[in-house]
């Protein structure tokens, strides 16, 4: 069995109407357009509360990333470290 699905505002207003010869636009009613985590194309029109989950998600996921970069940044630069300390020591033995 299929139920249609009703979507209401909990602020208890429209997203848009028209008023005389104005359309009268919700400041959170937002377009979003790009690709979502499943890599398809979004592009629509909602409001900017209902956008919220999909955009912490991705978020998350650019955080993970950028963490990830940075991680092996530091594990290259202890490594360098490490290498610059031994030449160091190394040098100081031999004239020492």
């Amino acid at each position: 069995m299929s139920l249609e699905v009703e979507y209401t505002c909990p602020l208890g207003s429209e997203c848009e109407t028209v008023k005389g010869k104005k359309i009268v636009r919700c400041s959170w009613y937002t377009k979003v357009a790009g690709v979502n985590a499943e890599d398809k194309e979004v592009d629509d029109w909602s409001c900017a509360i209902s956008w919220m989950p999909m955009l912490q998600i991705e978020m998350s996921s650019t955080n993970r990333g950028q963490t990830s970069a940075l991680e092996s940044f530091r594990n290259e630069m202890v490594q360098g470290q490490d290498e610059f300390n031994n030449l160091v020591s190394k040098r100081i033995n031999l004239t020492g």
